[in-house]
């Protein structure tokens, strides 16, 4: 936004004391609206120049006066450049303000959002995750493009954020940058802790989430089949990069571990249990709690196979790539082996959770342990697709009621 901005020096005239001398005040002016304030000096209007604003003569007060003028004038310059290089809004009550030091230089959105994820990134390992860190800088990404295009701004002041602003957020997520539903509830969701922090530092009055509702939408998680997973192990690849990423993935299904627990596991992480078999004891990444699960045979297996690997470092047991890459390759695995799903690292963890336990009458609360829930009804929710499951156990209750009949009828006849 283009302003119209002056400054002006002026002795009160009808003020003068006896001796000739008035107080010389200060006006600024932006955009036709000003303000005045006393620059708290005295000057002698016969000497005083109105045209230049500055005092006439050669003596060391009267140099000292001018160059103080000079600096107020450049001070007041450097605030409104401040403020034009911010694209805020600028008003002469403003300027006055932060000059006098009365008004401090208002929180920006932008700038305490990077203050924000810049204390995440330096906690990665202790309290967040690199996910967690990667999701507030996309989330701050998304806050920054929507701003320029909506507001046309490089940024604004936090107080400026009202219910309207964070529904268009939503919806710019939705329509603009064609985010899922859960998707941008989760990315408003991450920028919503920003308001709070304002909030909690009294830098903004009001909560503008207050009248604000979340309402994720239940999604189903997909999972492989016990022949799918067959089908999985079947498939012979001719690269073995491919091969190897099969077996990462393959592994997780059957230990339920998620992409970042798989690949900080190490021998520390695997002991013997109290039957005598392998173990993983290890904390989850994400929530801190504690994951105690059996080593089934084919993870075994492939924990056996790459036990010499060249490429295992700092004593772990599996040589894991990058999420981005396991994620490209294992879109090429499910090409190769006819599988139609979206195999992604977490779907091997969905597996586990309803294939390889749930599906095979692991109760809910052993499972829930295994893949480190703090809550049963995490867990729940791989219990309530597994329709197949309801169908075997309403097919034994069938055949027992089906038995009572038939017994019932025999007493019946003899």
């Amino acid at each position: 936004m283009k302003n119209t901005f002056s400054i002006l020096f002026y002795p009160k005239r009808n003020d003068a004391d006896k001796r000739g001398k008035a107080l010389l005040y200060l006006r600024i002016t932006v955009n036709g609206k000003r303000c005045e304030v006393s620059t708290q000096r005295k000057v002698d209007l016969s000497k005083w120049d109105s045209t230049k604003e500055f005092l006439q003569g050669k003596t060391a007060s009267t140099r000292e006066l001018n160059i103080h003028l000079n600096n107020i004038r450049t001070r007041l310059f450097k605030l409104y450049d401040k403020l034009q290089e911010e694209n805020r809004e600028v008003t002469a009550h403003m300027i006055k303000e932060m000059y006098l030091g009365r008004k401090k230089p208002e929180k920006m959105l932008l700038e305490l959002f990077q203050e924000h994820n810049d204390q995440v990134n330096k906690l990665i390992g202790k309290d967040f995750s690199a996910g967690t860190a990667e999701r507030y800088r996309t989330a701050k990404k998304h806050v920054t493009d929507y701003i320029n295009r909506d507001y046309e701004k490089n940024d604004i002041p936090v107080k400026d954020v009202n219910h309207k602003f964070i529904s268009g957020f939503e919806y710019y997520l939705k329509a603009v940058r064609k985010c899922s539903h859960n998707t941008a509830i989760k990315y408003v969701m991450n920028f919503k802790k920003i308001i709070r922090i304002a909030h909690a530092n009294d830098w903004i009055a009001k909560d503008p989430f207050v009248n604000w509702k979340v309402r994720l939408k239940k999604v189903e998680r997909e999972f492989l089949s016990a022949d799918e997973i067959q089908q999985l192990l079947d498939t012979e690849f001719r690269i073995s990069r491919l091969e190897h990423v099969r077996d990462i993935f393959v592994f997780c299904c059957f230990t339920g571990l998620a992409y970042a627990d798989v690949k900080k596991l190490n021998k520390n992480d695997i002991n013997k249990g109290i039957d005598g078999e392998n173990w993983i004891n290890t904390a989850r990444t994400k929530t801190k709690s504690k994951a105690n699960i059996p080593i089934l045979p084919t993870a075994q297996m492939i924990l056996d196979k790459y036990v010499e690997s060249p490429y295992l470092i700092n004593d772990r047991v599996l040589p894991v790539l990058t999420n981005q890459k396991m994620n490209a390759y294992l879109k090429e695995i499910a090409h190769i082996s006819g599988i139609k799903k979206n195999l992604t690292t977490h779907l091997a963890r969905h597996t586990f959770a309803t294939t390889v336990t749930l599906t095979n009458g692991v109760s809910i609360e052993s499972v829930s342990k295994m893949l480190g829930h703090k809550n049963l009804r995490t867990t729940q929710h791989y219990a309530k697709i597994l329709n197949s499951r309801v169908s075997q156990d309403m097919q034994m209750l069938r055949e027992k009621l089906k038995s009572q009949d038939e017994s019932k009828l025999v007493k019946s006849k003899s």
